[in-house]
This record gives structure tokens, sequence and C-alpha cells, in this order.
């Protein structure tokens, strides 16, 4: 890890540290160098837009970076979309950050519930990565608006829509828990069929969250938000509470591409599944993120 330029320690504040993210976020300025924030273990109820115009890596305090169970680092809140105007202004975290942007083992909450919109986290730049990080909401936890934004090893629960937006994205090894039943995953947006968007999850796993009661069958992998969509789920273990038809739909004459490659579990079957889209071979992350690979965290 680089030394870290910028401290965040919620209890007895030292000199040129910061109590709140927010603070360490002022303190990043408008300047272009390469920073770095450090987070020490704490819940912290705050709202918080990083706009910084460098590269920028933030790390929450963990005791194992290869697990998210081991974060020690929350940064919640309790507003909903229609509260505030808007989706992005309902997160916890909004990162704008346009030029590069890693994040490590910190949660991400918004616990308004289940009466509305409410964001825990808007990914609104291009080459964002996150890793080892856990996002909990219920309708739409996990804004990842545009750009393109890679994602390994998380925990991601809710119960509608909950990973929306309009990002190219890649999604691997992770952990997908629905806590309400009759919930949908993924409502992604697209531009157009020629738009070369998608999310794709990789060796990932989709299940019931902890304690909560879902039927089985009862849950979509998707449903695109507005006409077009591109989805695909490969090598990844579904359980039983996937439903037959796998997809829905928010608008008529909707034709989204909902692809699955060589998943396992009970919720595998494809033979019901609607808006059927043969897939012959799985998607590379070349094709969902374009160009030079470099920003990702391969050794994570």
């Amino acid at each position: 890890m680089e030394n870290p330029r910028i401290v965040v320690q919620p209890k007895n504040t030292a000199s040129g540290e910061f109590a709140k993210l927010g603070d360490a976020n002022k303190a990043l300025g408008s300047g272009t160098d390469t920073k770095c924030i450090f987070i020490n273990p704490g819940t912290y109820d705050e709202k918080v837009t990083v706009n910084y115009g460098g590269l920028l890596t933030i790390y929450g305090y963990t005791t194992d970076t290869s697990k998210f169970e081991s974060n020690q680092v929350t940064i919640t809140t309790t507003t909903s979309s229609a509260a505030t105007g808007g989706l992005d202004k309902s997160a916890a975290v909004n990162f704008l950050s346009k030029v590069g942007l890693k994040v490590y083992n910190i949660n991400f909450s918004n616990t308004f519930g289940l009466s509305g919109q409410a964001v825990a986290i808007a990914a609104n730049g291009d080459k964002q990565g996150f890793y080892g990080c856990q996002f909990f909401g219920h309708q739409d936890t996990f804004y990842a608006k545009n750009g393109h934004q890679y994602y390994k090893g998380y925990y991601m629960e809710g119960s509608v829509d909950f990973i929306f937006g309009g990002a190219s994205a890649w999604f691997e090894s992770c952990t997908i828990a629905v806590n309400r039943d009759k919930g949908v995953i993924t409502a992604m947006s697209r531009g157009g069929a020629a738009e070369a968007t998608w999310y794709v999850f990789n060796q990932c796993t989709v299940r019931a969250a902890s304690g909560a009661t879902v039927g089985a069958k009862s849950v979509k992998l998707g449903r695109p938000w507005g006409i077009f969509a591109r989805v695909m789920y490969k090598n990844s273990d579904l359980s039983e509470i996937i439903s037959d038809g796998r997809y829905g739909t928010m608008a008529e004459k909707a034709t989204p591409d909902f692809e699955e490659f060589k998943n396992t579990g009970k919720g595998a079957d494809t033979s019901n599944r609607k808006f059927f889209t043969k897939s012959t071979a799985a998607v590379n992350q070349s094709a969902v993120l374009t160009g030079d690979l470099s920003w990702i965290d391969q050794a994570y």
C-alpha cells in the first residue's frame, strides 16, 4: 500500500488527520497528483461526493484484505431518492472521479428501507475499481451509472433493481444476496442496440440474504431499465431462488440481451427463460472494459 497521504480517524484524531471521510475528501484539493486516503475502523454516517481530478485510492481498515467479512469501515446514510431529489444525491458516496479510482475493503449502506429508491453508492466515472467491498440496501442499492467499472470479491445485498445503471461493468467472484421475496437483481440501462456496454457476472454466487425469507423461483436475474440491456451471468452458482422465467421487463417493446453461460446450481436451468439469447461463448473482459486494462488490480 502507498504511504497514506490522508488519514481518517474517528476518535482521538491527531493533527493532520480527519474525523470524517467528507473532511478528508475536501483535503484532496483540486490538483491531479496521485493520492491515497486510509480510513480507520468505524461507522461513518455521512454523504460524500468524491470528485478528485487525479488518481485516487481509498482503503478501509481490515484484518484480511481478501475477505469482505473482515471489513471494519462502514459508510452509511438513511436517505431516499425522493427526499434528496435524485438517485446520485441519495447515495452515501457518489464517486465522480473521472480518471481512475480504486476502493478497497469498505462497506457502503443505505438503510432507508423498502418504501422507495435509496442508493448506497453511485459509481459515476470511468476506470473505477472496487475490491473486497460490501454494499447494503433495498431498492437501487448500487448505481453503476456510466463509464467502465470493475468489481471483485464484493458482497451486494438488495431487493429490487439493486444493481442498475448504464455503465459497462465486470463483476468477478462476488456474492449477490437478495433480501426480499419476488426481487429483481439487475436493471441495466443501455442507450441502444449498438452501444458496446455490458454487465458481466463471472464466478459469482447468487442466493438469499442470511435471515431473509425469499421463496424458491421468486427472483428475477434482471430486467432492462428502458428498452435495451445486455447482461451475462457465466460460470456462476445460481440458487433455487431464481425464477424459471429468469428475466422481466419494465417497458413495452423491450429487446434486452440476457445471456447465460455454464452456470451451476438449482437455479441454473434456462429451458423456460424469457428474452432468450443463445450464448455459445463467454464474453471476456476486453469486450466489456475495452482498451487498456492496466487500471484493474489483477493481483487482488
